[in-house]
């Protein structure tokens, strides 16, 4: 044997070893602990955050992202394949071979060295011993072949061996999970992204993106096997879906269009959605015909081999009406910032959005893009309640608040409305997302509106809570908050307070008390005023946290607390009196003093200004009136694999309980003129043996014993 011929050989005797598949079943095995662990298909921006910019690369160079269609992965399913039908192939002929063998041709001194063994006398003639011998095995369930010798040069033996067998379907259970795996393993393999994935391959395809020529970044109508979502927006249809391969996104186009007539949503009565379903049309190009399906939720609809799932639902193109609401005082000298106030500002979700003018945007290019209508959210308002825009130093204040301020860790789960969600994106494509809710929600017992924020697409957004007035509305707050950033107006309300506290003959009290009020009012801004020529300028604090650094400086440690009451008390009180100076304005009658009402309001209006200081926007857009437009999210998938997986499960099943609970049993029993002989055989020996062996000796011995008288 030449050493090619010898290499040869010993590969082949490795991808054929048992050992050698069990260790890539191994592998397999810790690929898919890795898969479950880590989700698969997220985008990098995910990744990055989950596990840090030198991380995510290293496991995207691994392919632990995209497991399942990496290429080591395939490579492991594809030798292990091929590992088990060598396997199989070199295996099989001889269990075939087994299966059919009674083994007949045993030598009668063999027979002696088998565990279960029995020997005894008897008078019968040989043939009549047979007879006997033969009916009582068949009665028991054994197969048997009988065997005539004569004699021979090596033995002098005149006899009749009968061989028995039992549970030989044991060893088509080897075979039938062996060929299991291959079946599975065939069945992934064409059910994958492979066939997609050569094909990108093959015919230089490029990732889609918007706007491009879909001949560049299509697959094949007739692609055999593929995992597709198609959108498809109400009263609208469409054939191109969207294959996800680690190389991109491609087109895939079908052979159809999927027309969506109707999309359809129960809730149950806390609004979460309870079943959801979409009453389609399939138009087929090749016989123009039209095929009516409702496609729900585990309920797919298939079509000439094309299953097409309800995979979730988006919004379709919804009209949105929303109110720009600046939060600080806005610039009405500039035309484009006057008309786009006395207006609402129209658009059209998932399309591209408008620019703002710099002056409502603190002086930034800002764009806005609706990303989504929602017309019910149900929240946990209690975990809404403990998420609200606030900082480190924000939390440092509510030491000085009381237990007024502790949060209720109950749930509450109720529908808060409808919701809208965009980005304002600046000129270098940095975007956050906001999302605001058209109704008040109540918060313990108090209307707040919700102004959600958040920086990265996959974190919770954060609430900034604001009060309703009375009349149900934002403008009260907004009104406020304007208010407080007029340097003007500040002075005038700690003026207003002054006078209001003090008598005439109390004017050095008043200058004392409107000083104190305007510093406190100055800081609550985020400003600081100078004592000679009363300029104004922006500080770096603002809110709760320019209070606390500022008593943490200029108040002794043991004196704090008492302080820290004092100057929130009349930092109330020159905000309520600001608030009735901007009311008397714009024309509206100052809130009564006394009410519970005015209390609420207040309270959640000062705590609402302090937060306002992280909101990071400086205008706010509420929805006026949408016009809901509902998509449909499907699936579509062709998998011609399934039907090898399905039958490899079965084979499975079927290898692995005949293997279990089928024992391969063989007897042979030896007659000869005044002897006999017995033994059994089993592929595992187990108590249930020994007494079958008992009873077929017992049974046996009184066969051939019964007549053995003289």
């Amino acid at each position: 044997m030449t050493p090619m011929t010898a290499w040869r050989s010993d590969f082949q005797e490795l991808l054929s070893s048992m050992r050698f598949a069990i260790a890539l079943l191994t592998l397999i095995g810790i690929s898919s602990i890795i898969g479950t662990v880590v989700k698969q298909g997220e985008s990098q921006v995910n990744y990055i955050d989950a596990f840090g910019p030198f991380w995510t690369q290293v496991f995207n160079q691994l392919g632990l992202f995209r497991i399942y269609s990496a290429t080591w992965f395939l490579l492991i399913l594809f030798f292990l394949v091929l590992s088990t039908s060598l396997c199989i192939f070199r295996n099989a002929p001889k269990f075939w071979a087994d299966f059919k063998s009674f083994k007949e041709n045993i030598r009668v001194p063999a027979l002696q060295a088998f565990h279960h063994k029995a020997q005894g006398q008897t008078h019968l003639p040989i043939l009549a011993a047979q007879e006997q011998v033969t009916q009582a095995l068949t009665s028991l369930g054994w197969q048997i072949k009988s065997q005539h010798r004569q004699e021979s040069t090596k033995s002098a033996e005149i006899g009749v061996m009968l061989a028995a067998r039992k549970g030989q379907a044991n060893r088509l259970g080897y075979i039938s999970a062996h060929l299991s795996v291959v079946l599975i393993c065939v069945g992934g393999l064409l059910d994958g992204d492979l066939i997609s994935s050569l094909q990108v391959k093959w015919n230089n395809l490029t990732p889609y993106l918007a706007g491009n020529d879909l001949s560049k970044h299509s697959l094949s109508t007739q692609n055999p096997s593929f995992r597709a979502q198609l959108f498809v927006p109400e009263g609208q249809q469409s054939k191109q879906s969207i294959v996800n391969l680690a190389q991109g996104m491609f087109i895939q186009p079908l052979p159809f269009e999927v027309e969506l007539k109707k999309f359809k949503v129960d809730y149950y009565e806390t609004g979460m959605p309870k079943r959801f379903a979409s009453d389609v049309v399939i138009h087929d190009f090749q016989d123009n015909s039209q095929h009516n399906a409702t496609i729900e939720v585990n309920r797919p609809f298939v079509y000439k081999g094309y299953t097409i799932f309800q995979s979730g639902f988006e919004d379709g193109g919804s009209a949105l009406d929303l109110k720009p609401i600046p939060l600080t005082k806005p610039d009405l000298s500039d035309p484009a910032t006057k008309t786009i106030l006395e207006s609402s500002i129209s658009l059209i979700v998932g399309q591209n959005g408008i620019a703002l003018p710099s002056a409502l945007t603190a002086n930034q290019e800002m764009r806005i893009e609706p990303t989504a209508l929602r017309p019910i959210n149900v929240h946990d308002l209690v975990d809404i309640n403990n998420r609200p825009i606030e900082s480190t130093s924000n939390k440092t204040w509510s030491r000085f608040l009381g237990s007024g301020n502790r949060k209720d860790n109950a749930k509450q789960l109720i529908n808060v409305g409808p919701s809208v969600s965009y980005k304002l994106r600046d000129n270098a494509n940095q975007a956050r997302e906001y999302q605001n809710y058209m109704l008040p929600v109540h918060i313990n017992n108090i209307p707040m509106f919700l102004l959600g924020a958040r920086e990265v697409s996959n974190e919770p957004f954060k609430f900034l809570r604001v009060p309703a007035d009375e009349n149900m509305q934002i403008m009260g707050w907004i009104r406020l908050k304007q208010a407080l950033s007029d340097a003007n107006q500040r002075q005038r309300a700690a003026q207003l307070l002054a006078e209001n506290m003090t008598s005439n003959s109390q004017k050095v009290t008043g200058l004392q008390l409107e000083t104190t009020a305007l510093q406190l009012l100055d800081l609550f801004s985020g400003h600081s005023r100078h004592a000679t020529d009363n300029s104004v300028k922006q500080i770096s604090e603002s809110g709760f946290d320019a209070l606390t650094s500022f008593i943490d400086k200029a108040v002794p440690t043991a004196e704090q607390n008492q302080v820290a009451q004092t100057l929130l008390r009349l930092l109330n009180s020159a905000l309520f009196v600001l608030n009735n100076l901007a009311r008397q304005q714009d024309g509206l009658p100052a809130l009564p003093a006394q009410s519970q009402s005015t209390a609420d309001f207040m309270t959640q209006a000062v705590v609402a200004l302090s937060d306002s200081f992280h909101y990071p926007a400086s205008i706010i857009f509420m929805p006026n009136t949408f016009e809901h437009k509902q998509a449909s999210v499907f699936q579509v998938t062709r998998t011609p694999g399934q039907t090898l997986v399905y039958l490899g499960c079965v084979c499975l099943i079927v290898g692995v309980f005949t293997m279990l609970y089928i024992r391969e049993r063989r007897v042979w029993v030896w007659l000869e003129n005044e002897k006999w002989s017995l033994a059994l055989s089993s592929t595992r020996q187990t108590l249930d043996i020994d007494n079958e062996f008992d009873h077929l000796r017992q049974r046996i011995t009184n066969i051939l014993q019964k007549m053995d008288r003289p």
